[in-house]
């Protein structure tokens, strides 16, 4: 591992997040405050962050992938995924009303979400112990938030994969679609969705935006965790990564992802 920053400096950057989550308000990007951060320097400010919010009584329910498309990896000017943890204060009911003020700059994605009925871990793991280790899949949207300026206001430079992993991936909430499919029912490449925004199609995809196959997203993540000595338990839930751009959430937005015959999920953002 490559950890540069001081234990001290990794819990004041995971208290500053934890405070403007609670707040409504980003700080400054953590990528200028420490020039020579790394992935490991940011993946430790998120577990303390967690840690925190732990403490404060939420659970784990599973864990998220992230930049897992081209797209967004050049974006990033990366060529790896990155991950983050799912808790109890992010689980949403399909059809939910987003209470007003939740967020701060919500955004949407949609994905393929595997409900876990066996528990992996390990370097030796294979896509067929993947799939064996899932008791069924579902349509899902994923509600990113940022407590991390998106840029630097007096740079313009944008914020990079530290600034996001640090920030627990982005995460903000999930809603799981009412349907549940076996693992092997679908090719889930071919799985897409047709997401709507106030009635208005703002974004299409395929799960083979996802690595080429979702499968493939969750493989990573028991492999990455597997470098830090943990693994994915029984009964989490895994989003395996957006096929779609983030789509912004004002206000009073309405959200209708059309999976086909794989399902569909919808969602609201209360008006302030």
């Amino acid at each position: 591992m490559s950890i540069t920053l001081t234990q001290t400096e990794i819990d004041t950057a995971a208290g500053a997040l934890f405070r403007a989550e609670a707040e409504r308000r980003q700080i400054g990007l953590l990528s200028i405050a420490h020039p020579g951060i790394t992935l490991d320097d940011a993946y430790a400010v998120q577990a303390a962050l967690v840690a925190r919010k732990r403490a404060a009584g939420l659970g784990v329910i599973g864990w998220k992938i992230g930049l897992t498309s081209r797209a967004m990896q050049q974006a990033l000017d990366i060529t790896t995924p990155d991950s983050g943890i799912l808790l109890s204060d992010m689980a949403f009911a399909d059809g939910a009303t987003i209470p007003a003020r939740r967020f701060i700059q919500p955004r949407i994605e949609a994905e393929i979400a595997f409900v876990m009925k066996a528990p992996l871990s390990g370097r030796q793991v294979t896509r067929a112990d993947v799939l064996a280790a899932t008791g069924h899949v579902a349509p899902a949207l994923e509600i990113l938030d940022t407590r991390i300026l998106r840029a630097d206001p007096a740079t313009g430079r944008p914020r990079r994969i530290f600034d996001t992993v640090a920030d627990n991936a982005a995460n903000a909430g999930i809603v799981l679609g009412a349907q549940r499919h076996a693992p092997g029912a679908f090719d889930l490449r071919w799985i897409g969705a047709i997401v709507k925004r106030d009635g208005v199609v703002e974004e299409t995809g395929l799960g083979a935006g996802v690595l080429d196959d979702p499968v493939t997203g969750i493989l990573w993540l028991v492999h990455r965790l597997a470098d830090y000595g943990q693994g994915i338990a029984a009964g989490e839930v895994l989003l395996s990564g957006s096929f779609i751009r983030p789509l912004e959430a004002p206000p009073g937005s309405r959200f209708d992802a059309d999976f086909g015959p794989f399902g569909r999920v919808t969602l609201t953002f209360a008006e302030e």
